[in-house]
């Protein structure tokens, strides 16, 4: 038995790696995320709509369910997950994500506001007309390569022969691997007219193209706020394009007004329509804004619709600027004209798409017209053969009778071979010998019908004869002259722009940036709350002060500040977190309000809260703090001042921790409890004031693995009691000592 040896080669494992990573960013980039600039389209959308084309779902034919779609393209052109071109299918079918849809949808295709499609088997689609013949219309005329398909059972198209720069008509979105393409879709007219006028003049620029293509147009309408900076996006490709939606304002009776939004940047689409209404709640609640009473979203199939209610005397304007500023109602587009060009991923500018396209247009034109031209050669050649064959009907009705076989009269009809027919005549016999038809026209002379030879028929073959030399005339005019071929592909652009094109959406200006004039905070006194969870609510003083004793019972800490304050949360961990009282949403008495970590960095399952109060309050006094190794130390509030969100309220040993934080003002005395039961009262003055960086002094003697649980501080001339094994004990009855000892353990 033959052995064979094995050959290891050895091979770098980075240049391995590289080389992987390489092919499958570019299979990323050129077979699945970006669009190819010749017609506009991905791979799977250019497969999609092929396939619809092959089964034969037309725009004039019954709807087709989408899952049967799907499924043929994922048998036959697209091997990937069914998802991803129900996906694709649905986008096409959108009339508010494309400047064109491509795709008639019958039933749910999802809305505008985010809301997501039928599942496939309930949802049924066919082409659009504009699909159908502007895009796949050439098909058969061998306009463009075929390739194999992924198992080399089918064959597909490289690109479709769209007429128009799909490309700019509907955009694109994608992201690869390394790169993303982010193109805005264009008013169809538009377009049409910036190609029109290259193919007049190759040499036109950017500046010259936006005569005619003055900006994008998007499904949504809008306003592009930035109309001079659109050349420079043009030219390099990449860019911002600032977007404003639409809006107007409606009076009511009464004084009142309506602000009224009746389109919106194209980035807000889908979820971030509620996002928006979001932002505005956010701003009616941190009191950004008192001008809106109310806000609802009254959009509809007719259009969007999203109404702010305003107050008596709002200030309009500074409204408008304010939601220009603070919510997506204005929003940039990122404009990165990416695509494949010539098979590699390319930064293109306007007038290199419209080239681009140009090239493609004139090629798979000229394609067309030399499949045309052939096949009316082949007409010609059968034409002609017809024609003469009448003429001589009577000398080819007695070779068919006298020949033997099919091949035979076929042989007599094209070489003149007269052996072994019979003929009435040696003068036929030598007419026949003279017959020279070529192939096809002999196959046509011998499957003519007889009806043919009618009078009349014999006229219409006259006359389909005269149309197809004239015919041929056009196609070789028409391929030989680069004006014939111009006129004709600007006459096929002006017919698809009477027929498909449709007003600009997108209105375009220059408007000044938003200046914002903030109005000084309105300072009004409320009540802070936090319950026993860490929830944090403000209301107003009024009502705090008619629901005094169901909001003292409730809540841990209550106390009243300035809407323009900011309130300090000490914790255990030795931080202070320091939160806006405007972060703070004023509710209802009955309203939960908002936990601690959502306005802070505090970690409610790391941090215990010690001391809750306004910042006011705090930089006015003095502060004890206790630790649970017995460390003690005076703060001055003023040490707490800062801008920042959290600092450290003071300096922990390793393994230590705050056990309390309060506020020495007319207090005298401290009393430190600890685990084990023991209790030390000594005089305030022994506990001296340092900085927040300290760690502080000893207040107590600890025993083995006892710790200070608790602290106490009291006035002179007042009695404290506090229960201890379920009966009342006055701290004041505890021996006064000095700081430092082990303290008592009382029975």
């Amino acid at each position: 038995m033959e052995t064979r040896e094995e050959n290891i080669i050895r091979t770098d494992y980075a240049e391995v790696m590289q080389k992987s990573y390489i092919d499958y960013a570019m299979s990323v980039i050129i077979s699945r995320a970006l669009p190819d600039v010749r017609d506009g389209l991905k791979p799977v959308q250019r497969r999609t709509l092929y396939d619809m084309y092959e089964l034969g779902i037309r725009y004039d034919r019954p709807y087709r369910k989408c899952a049967r779609i799907v499924g043929d393209t994922m048998g036959k052109y697209h091997p990937h997950g069914d998802s991803s071109i129900y996906e694709a299918l649905v986008v096409m079918a959108q009339d508010f994500k494309k400047g064109r849809v491509l795709v008639d949808g019958h039933g749910n295709f999802g809305s505008i506001e985010g809301d997501g499609a039928a599942a496939m088997r309930y949802t049924e689609a066919r082409l659009e007309k504009l699909t159908q013949e502007v895009f796949l219309g050439d098909l058969d005329k061998d306009v463009v390569d075929f390739m194999p398909n992924f198992d080399e059972t089918e064959k597909e198209p490289s690109v479709l022969p769209v007429k128009i720069p799909n490309l700019l008509v509907n955009g694109a979105e994608g992201i690869a691997v390394g790169m993303a393409t982010s193109i805005p879709p264009h008013n169809l007219g538009e377009v049409i007219d910036a190609v029109k006028a290259f193919i007049k003049n190759k040499d036109i620029s950017v500046k010259g193209l936006m005569r005619y293509l003055k900006g994008p147009d998007f499904p949504t309408g809008g306003i592009v706020v930035n109309q001079d900076e659109l050349l420079s996006i043009y030219e390099t490709g990449t860019g911002k394009i600032r977007i404003r939606g639409k809006v107007e304002t409606e009076k009511l009776k009464g004084g009142k007004q309506l602000l009224v939004i009746t389109e919106i940047p194209y980035t807000m689409l889908g979820a971030n329509i509620a996002k928006f209404q979001n932002d505005v709640a956010a701003l009616i609640e941190t009191r950004k804004t008192t001008d809106i009473v109310d806000i609802s979203n009254q959009s509809s199939k007719e259009g969007i619709r999203i109404v702010l209610e305003l107050k008596k005397d709002a200030d309009v304007e500074n409204l408008k600027n304010l939601l220009y500023k603070k919510t997506r109602l204005e929003d940039t587009f990122g404009v990165n004209m990416l695509a494949v060009a010539d098979g590699r991923p390319e930064t293109l500018s306007l007038k290199q798409v419209i080239e681009y396209h140009v090239d493609f247009l004139f090629d798979f034109t000229n394609r067309k017209f030399r499949t045309l031209l052939g096949r009316e050669q082949e007409k010609k050649e059968v034409q002609e053969g017809l024609i003469k064959a009448v003429d001589v009907i009577d000398l080819i009705i007695e070779i068919l009778r006298g020949s033997k076989s099919r091949e035979q009269a076929k042989e007599c009809l094209v070489n003149g071979v007269t052996e072994g027919i019979r003929f009435k005549t040696k003068t036929s016999e030598r007419q026949a010998a003279k017959l020279c038809f070529t192939e096809k026209q002999a196959t046509a002379i011998l499957e003519m019908r007889l009806y043919r030879l009618i009078g009349l028929e014999i006229d219409a073959l006259q006359a389909d004869y005269a149309e197809t030399v004239k015919n041929i005339s056009v196609y070789e005019n028409l391929l030989g002259s680069y004006e014939a071929m111009s006129g004709y592909l600007i006459k096929e652009l002006d017919q698809i722009k009477k027929e498909y094109a449709s007003k600009r959406k997108t209105v375009l200006e220059n408007a000044e940036e938003v200046v914002l004039e903030e109005k000084p905070e309105e300072e009004t006194e409320v009540v802070c709350l936090m319950d026993r969870f860490g929830y944090l609510k403000t209301i107003d003083a009024a009502v705090y002060e008619r629901n005094r004793e169901t909001a003292d019972a409730e809540n841990r800490y209550v106390f009243t500040c300035m809407s323009t304050d900011r309130i300090g949360i000490f914790t255990d961990e030795g931080k202070l977190h320091l939160i806006k009282v405007k972060d703070i949403p004023l509710v209802k008495v009955k309203d939960k309000g908002i936990p601690v970590d959502n306005l802070s960095y505090y970690d409610s399952s790391r941090e215990r809260i010690l001391l809750a109060a306004p910042m006011s309050e705090i930089t006015s006094q003095s502060l004890l703090f206790v630790t649970a190794q017995s460390m003690c130390k005076q703060v001055d509030g003023m040490e707490f001042v800062s801008s920042r969100k959290t600092i450290a309220s003071t300096k922990l040993a390793e393994g230590d921790r705050l056990v309390y934080v309060g506020f020495v003002t007319e207090m005298e005395q401290v009393v430190l409890q600890t685990r084990a039961g023991f209790f030390l009262r000594f005089l305030l003055k022994e506990v001296s004031s340092m900085k927040k960086t300290s760690v502080g002094v000893r207040g107590m003697n600890l025993g083995k693995e006892d710790s200070v649980e608790y602290a106490y501080l009291l006035a002179a001339d007042k009695d404290f009691s506090i229960e201890r094994k379920g009966k009342p004990f006055s701290l004041t009855s505890l021996r006064l000592t000095g700081r430092g000892g082990k303290g008592t353990k009382p029975r």
